[in-house]
Formats: C-alpha cells, structure tokens, sequence
C-alpha cells in the first residue's frame, strides 16, 4: 500500500488563495513554451487568428471572416479575446502569433486554479492543489494552452461552471444552502463556454447534472441553481452578439454553425478526423502525462469511492460526457478535454488514501510505457524533419520525459505517491517545454514561416511597401494567409502567372510548375526564380517544394540556396 502524504506544514504553503495560484502558475509555465515557440500552427489556429486579425482591421465585431469566405462555425468569444490580447500587446500589422495565444494560457490557468479551489472544498488543501498542479502539467492542457483556439479557453469555462456546480451540490447534499458565489462561477461559466464554442459545453454539464440527480434519486437540488437569473445572466452574455450576427448574416450563421459544422461532425467523421471508440481512452495516457501513473488509482478511487458525494458528481462529470465522445464519430484528442479536470480530481482524492499494490503497478508500467513512447516519437521526428539545430532541444525532451516516467514509477513502486507526482510534474514540464523547442527547430514543417522569410530577403514582401498581394499556386495553408494579410491570393498556376504580368509575387509549387511555365508563356513574363522552400505540409501529409518568384525588372535577386531551409 501507498501513504498518503502526511506533513502537515505543507498545508500553510499551498492553504487558502495559494494552492489554486500555485496551480495557475504551474498551467503557465507548462503551457508558456507553446506560446512562445511554435510558429503559426494549420490548420485551425492560423484561421481563428486571422479572422480576428480581420476583425481588428475592419472594425466589424459581429461578423466572422477568413479573408473573404464567412467563418460561421463557433461564435464570437474567441475572437473578441483574442483582439483584445492583441489589442492591448501588440499590433496587427506585426503578424505575430504569441499575443492571439494568450486567452488560451489564460484559460488553462483558470482551469488548473478551479481545479485546485473546488478540490479543497472535496478533499482538503493537499490533494486540492495536487489535482490542481495535475491539470495544469497535463500534455492536452498544456499544449493547447499554447495555441490560438478555442479549447483551452472552453475548458477553463466549462471547469469554472462544473466547479461552482460541484460546491452547490455538495452544499445542497450537507444540508446547507448553496453560496451566491458559487452560483455566480457556474451561470459565467456556462454563459462563457456558450460565447465560445455554443452547445459543446453543455455537453459536459447537462449530463453531469442529469447523471448525479438520476443517481441520487433527487433532483430536487436543481432548484437551488438560481434560474430566476441565472439564465437571464447567459441570455445577458450571449443574446446581443446572437442577435447581431443572425440579422447581419440573415441566419446564415445558424445554418452553417449546426448544419455544416455541428451536424457533419456527429453524423460521421468530418474532415477526416474519424476514429472508433476507445481513441480517447487510449490518447489519455499521453495526454494525462506526466501524471499517467495516477490513472489507475484514479479510477479504482471512482469506483471504490462512488458512495461518497464529492466522488459521485466527479464520476458523473466525467463518465457520461467521455461516452458520449467517445462515440460521437468525429475524434480530435482536445475534445475530451473538458471532462480532464474530473480525472484531475480523481487522481487529487487517491492521493487521500493508500493506494493499492495493482494501482501502483500498473500506473508504474503505464507512466514508463509513455515516457518510451515520447522518446520514441522525438526521435522519429528528428530522423525524419530534423536538422543539428534539432538535437539538443530533442535530448532535453527525452532525458527528461524518460526521467519523469522512470522516477514517478519508481516513487510510486516505492510508496511515496505523492513526491512521484510532484517529481513527474517537474520532470514532465520541462519536457513539454523542451518538446515546444524540437518542433519549432524542424524547419521542414514550417513552410509558412520559410516562404514569409523569403519573401522578406528578397524585398518583396506587402509589409515592405512591395506591390501585392502574394499569389500562391498549390499551397493554400491558412498560416501562410496569416503571415501575409487578408489579400493574399490563393490561386493556381494561371493566377500565379497572371499575378507576375501585374508586378506581383508568385509562389508555385512543384506540381503546378509546368502548368506555370505555360502559362508565363501566354503572358510572355516569366519571373524568376529567387528562392525555394522545401518541406511537408503536415495538413496534407504530402511533402512540398515551392519556388518563389519576383516579377522581372525588379532588382537582383539576393543570393540563396534552395537546398538549405531559410531560417
């Protein structure tokens, strides 16, 4: 058996307002790396920062727009953060992703401290800021807390409802009545997740309330929600934006949002993003790193404990929304992630007690299978995308990631579960952060980035005062659009070569280069050829070779070798 943790001095460091910072804290400095490392990311990330990008431009909050094409998919919370970072850091003309990231890591960092708060209330200050620290260390958190989408963002909203849910139900289950506060945290909560990505959340929190009533036989603790203006509080949030973009797109929205977007994703798996059931079960043990050693115990504790209030609601927020993802058709590993604070809280409460041998061992096996899987997958990247300037960022992240496994496994084997926790989140944050670092150096995959560089060495970029826009024939990735502003052409050979005869720049890719070359022979103005990016778009899964070319007359061409990437 395992001990729990048993020196009481621990508890003034992380009692109170401290364990949920802390658990903030540690959110950032896991997800800070993503942030800042990672160049503009395909597909999604590039499109939701230039549609705010947009927004910023023109002035229209309401409306939602990829260059000219409505982007009528999620509603507007997003994007109104996002310009708001930007706003307040940066400029749009910069073109820089770092200040679109920043509600991401905001939004992990509220998830991991309403974590650590509602998981002081359940189980004490300790196992609180443990499930707190768990969370923000996490691989999906952490990661996702580093890029401009909607997910971080939507967990931290739907974890703040479920945890001011979590303390009206524990109260109503005591015999107390439940705080305003609490009610307060669950209408915004519920109210944001809706402005950011509309019923997703609801996903998560209507089963979880559904469940634990059923379970209880008692709903009469739903009353004690605060309806009477709670909803208002929601329609409040929501209702002025959703009026607006149903009169200035006619309904449109609506009918894209549910029927091109919702409706394909439950039906089959959109966008090629199908997987059968069980993906989410399996994609957890890297995702939950470094804290994979806690699963096992986490859910024998689900079920050895189930009696216990504060483990039923944990157990009814997580199961019935997982089964439910699990067999919608359409898989991403981010979509479970709302339910991960439930795990988080599992882990924090086994923790409480001594862990069994079959915990442990298991745990042990599976924290070090993962750890091997890291490396394994560092090194394939290396192998196959890697340049020198790779290696000793790639080193980082398997020494440590291996050491993180190795070390908890070992702890944990040992009976000190909780130093191997903590030892594992150290460990495991530096390899996430390390990890930022490898991929930011695989030039190949970072094409956007390359041709942006290019286009800036051999004077022709618009932010230059160059003529423009950029046509692009056979490599239509948003990050590329992102770098080079809202007119960018995405084209084929017949534009590109067209957009030479105007004095513009083309960029053509390999497999339209003959189709090119007839093309400027029509026109009469070949170009030439000053530079070229080689490299594999991730997106398509096909390896690329662009040449960008500048119109004749325009001055010499700098000097560069197309077999070296441009950094």
């Amino acid at each position: 058996m395992t001990l729990p943790i048993t020196r009481p001095d621990l508890d003034r460091y992380i009692a109170g307002w401290r364990g949920p910072v802390l658990a903030a804290l540690i959110a950032l400095f896991a997800g800070l790396p993503v942030l800042a490392l990672l160049p503009p990311l395909d597909r999604d990330e590039s499109r939701y920062a230039q549609a705010t990008s947009q927004m910023l431009e023109s002035g229209d909050y309401v409306d939602i727009r990829f260059q000219d094409d409505p982007r009528w998919k999620k509603p507007v919370g997003i994007y109104w953060m996002q310009a708001l970072a930007v706003a307040a850091t940066s400029q749009v003309e910069n073109r820089d992703i770092q200040p679109y990231r920043i509600p991401s890591i905001l939004g992990a960092m509220m998830a991991a401290a309403a974590i650590a708060w509602v998981g002081q209330a359940m189980f004490g200050a300790r196992a609180g800021f443990l499930s707190g620290a768990i969370m923000g260390a996490s691989f999906l958190l952490s990661t996702e807390a580093g890029i401009a989408k909607t997910d971080a963002m939507l967990c931290g909203a739907v974890t703040l409802a479920m945890a001011g849910l979590a303390r009206i139900y524990l109260a109503s289950r005591a015999g107390e009545t439940p705080q305003r506060p609490h009610k307060l945290m669950f209408w915004l909560g519920l109210g944001l997740s809706i402005l950011i990505k509309g019923p997703i959340g609801l996903i998560v929190i209507a089963p979880a309330m559904l469940a634990v009533s059923a379970w209880d036989r008692d709903f009469r603790w739903l009353k004690r929600l605060g309806w009477g203006w709670g909803l208002p509080l929601v329609a409040l949030l929501v209702g002025p934006w959703a009026i607006a973009i149903t009169i200035a797109t006619d309904g449109g929205f609506w009918r894209e949002a549910i029927a091109g977007d919702l409706a394909p994703k439950i039906a089959g798996g959109h966008e090629s993003h199908g997987a059968p059931p069980g993906y989410y079960v399996l994609g957890a043990l890297v995702m939950f790193f470094p804290a994979t050693l806690l699963l096992p115990a986490a859910l024998s504790t689900g079920w050895s404990r189930r009696a216990e209030p504060a483990i039923r609601f944990l157990v009814c927020w997580l199961v019935p929304a997982w089964i439910i993802f699990e067999l919608t058709p359409t898989k991403l590993a981010h979509y479970t992630l709302p339910a991960y604070g439930a795990l988080a809280l599992l882990a924090g409460a086994a923790l409480t007690r001594p862990i069994g041998n079959l915990s442990r061992y298991v745990g042990a096996a599976l924290t070090v299978l993962v750890g091997v899987l890291l490396a394994a997958g560092v090194v394939y990247g290396l192998t196959e995308y890697g340049k020198s300037t790779a290696q000793t960022w790639a080193t980082i992240t398997i020494v440590f990631a291996v050491l993180a496994a190795l070390i908890g496994a070992f702890l944990l084997m040992h009976r000190a579960a909780v130093t191997a926790v903590l030892v594992s989140i150290v460990l495991g944050v530096v390899a996430h952060g390390a990890l930022a670092g490898t991929l930011r150096q695989l030039r190949p995959l970072s094409v956007s980035p390359q041709l942006d560089k290019v286009l800036y060495r051999a004077d022709l970029h618009p932010r230059q005062g160059r003529p423009g826009p950029v046509a692009i024939a056979g490599y239509h990735e948003p990050s590329f659009v992102f770098l080079t502003g809202r007119d960018t052409e995405l084209t084929d050979a017949e534009g590109a070569a067209r957009a030479l005869a105007e004095g513009r720049p083309a960029i053509v890719e390999e497999r339209e280069a003959e189709a090119f070359r007839a093309a400027t022979a029509r026109t009469g103005v070949p170009g030439r050829a000053v530079g070229e990016v080689r490299g594999y778009n991730y997106s398509q899964g096909d390896d690329v070779d662009l040449f960008v070319y500048a119109p004749p007359g325009d001055g010499p061409a700098p000097t560069l070798n197309p077999a070296e990437p441009v950094r």
